[in-house]
């Protein structure tokens, strides 16, 4: 691996693409430091010293956001709105079938009008979030001290909340952006790095937090359980289901073509890591919307606004339990969105390829299909069990912090894997050997 990486950083062009994507990291998390105006940073850090419902859900999403939220930073919102607004434009799709059908039929210019399509919906939804997210605030003051004393609509307040919450959009959408440059200038999926760059980041405060509780007893056990996770990740994230697939031979004139056998890769775990960001996002929007209630003048209101910020701040015991359950649910849906649009049933018959034992077609699709639904029970299960294993360490130590989330994890593991693919193709074009067995 280090000889590839070498003969990578000889080559000028795949030089500049490594350096190019770190330098976009490094403008991603400089910006992540930049705080939005009007925050009183010694309120700030106040509330999050303190142990409420509130800053509990506020821990929560500056995980997601890998620090921001404890910055207030102008890219508080981090990517999920985009990640949300994915998930909405392919949940609406299969309501409209002659829609559907005519994105599959254009092809790349389908898939360009989808793309601007959830640029759309990112932007209502990047400003929802940051008008939940200072409301959350807003409402969270430590003693008498706000933490954000120009936001409102009052008098005065008007211009510094507008102020405020297009910054945030447009740091939401400057987050995007630069996940677009890494896609198509460096190396990598573009906003898969972003999230890995605010990951990571917490790492060095995560040891601190554990060394802390735990000790170095504390500190040696989460290495331990990270390493082991990272190989069980691996593992899994490799597994795939092998089918094989016969060609016939075709004769024109005096010459023989195709024939011979092979196999399509069915993935265990096809989805990646797309579930859990998927999972993480829709959980924790509920209690973003729940913010805006809880000044309400209504005393109903205002105790169901409380317990929706307190169940989705992932201190209840039921969250764990609802976080599993909607990782294996969009395991499903996105397997199967991913499957449909390969349409490998089709693909087969027009290369003249077929499954020995099974028709042609239909018949095809189905036996892949029911192939399918057994082994993402696996990766479902697997994916579950990954998003829900700080809770289960947290019955048994002080600290559920973990070095990286497992859900994290998944992400970071997922995300150098997917770069380290890419960067060995770009090697195995230039014949060069790969580092990848």
């Amino acid at each position: 691996m280090i000889e590839a990486l070498r003969n990578a950083w000889k080559l000028p062009d795949l030089r500049r693409r490594m350096l190019y994507t770190l330098l976009i990291l490094v403008i991603f998390r400089m910006a992540s430091n930049i705080p939005v105006p009007g925050v009183d940073r010694q309120a700030l850090s106040a509330f999050f010293s303190s142990a409420t419902a509130t800053s509990q859900l506020a821990g929560l999403l500056d995980l997601l956001s890998g620090g921001a939220v404890s910055n207030f930073s102008v890219l508080a919102a981090g990517v999920y709105p985009y990640v949300t607004a994915q998930l909405v434009v392919q949940l609406l799709l299969p309501i409209f079938p002659k829609l559907e059908q005519r994105i599959k039929d254009e092809g790349e210019e389908g898939q360009r009008k989808m793309n601007q399509w959830v640029f759309f919906v990112t932007v209502p939804l990047a400003a929802l979030s940051a008008f939940g997210q200072a409301q959350l605030f807003r409402s969270a003051a430590v003693g008498t001290r706000p933490i954000l004393p120009n936001f409102g609509w009052g008098p005065g307040l008007t211009l510094p909340t507008i102020t405020m919450l297009l910054t945030m959009t447009a740091g939401t959408m400057f987050a995007i952006w630069l996940g677009e440059l890494i896609t198509e200038q460096g190396i990598g999926n573009g906003l898969s790095l972003i999230i890995f760059g605010g990951i990571v980041s917490s790492v060095p405060g995560n040891l601190r937090s554990i060394a802390e509780t735990d000790k170095a007893l504390g500190v040696l056990i989460f290495l331990v359980i990270t390493v082991l996770t990272m190989l069980f990740i691996v593992f899994v994230q490799d597994g795939e289901r092998r089918i094989r697939v016969q060609y016939g031979k075709r004769v024109r004139g005096m010459k023989v073509y195709g024939g011979g056998s092979t196999y399509i890769p069915l993935k265990i775990n096809t989805a990646g890591m797309i579930p859990l960001i998927f999972a993480q996002s829709i959980l924790a929007f509920p209690a973003v919307v729940a913010q805006f209630f809880l000044n309400s003048t209504n005393p109903t209101m205002r105790n169901v606004a409380n317990g929706v910020i307190e169940f989705f701040s992932g201190k209840n015991v039921w969250y764990a339990p609802v976080f599993f359950l909607a990782v294996v649910g969009f395991t499903y849906f996105y397997t199967f969105v991913m499957v449909e649009q390969q349409n490998l049933a089709e693909m087969l018959q027009k290369q003249g390829g077929f499954i020995p034992g099974v028709r042609p077609g239909r018949r095809t699709e189905e036996f892949i299909m029911g192939i399918y639904k057994r082994i993402t029970l696996v990766g479902a299960l697997f994916l579950g069990f990954v998003a829900v294993l700080p809770y289960i360490v947290g019955t048994f130590m002080t600290s559920n912090q973990m070095l990286i989330q497992s859900s994290g994890l998944l992400i970071v593991v997922g995300t150098v894997m997917d770069t380290m693919r890419q960067l060995e193709s770009q090697l195995m074009m230039r014949n060069y050997e790969g580092f990848l067995r």
